[in-house]
């Protein structure tokens, strides 16, 4: 299933700045980065799970926000891209340097 994940993280001290490096490094273990706050995560039930709870124990919630949007399997559909940054296929051909 395709998740979109967004998230706003308070970067105006350290430990804001040290939790939004964490979190977007969890985002990129598990997607990809599609804006500077955005992730599409092409995940199953158990990985979207265990991506949450990694994210949710680094944010702090009385500062942060963290939107899931729920794109499902049929995601191609609902997906569209228009501008800069060409689009990628998370179920293409993985070509490695």
């Amino acid at each position: 299933m395709m998740v979109l994940i967004t998230y706003d993280v308070e970067t105006t001290t350290p430990e804001g700045r040290r939790r939004l490096r964490r979190i977007s490094k969890h985002c990129l273990n598990y997607g990809q980065r599609v804006q500077n706050s955005v992730f599409e995560c092409l995940v199953d039930p158990v990985q979207y799970k265990q991506l949450r709870q990694k994210i949710e124990a680094e944010m702090d919630p009385a500062k942060d926000s963290l939107r899931y949007y729920m794109l499902g399997a049929n995601w191609k559909k609902r997906v569209e891209h228009v501008g800069a940054k060409e689009g990628y296929d998370p179920e293409g051909i993985l070509l490695l340097d």
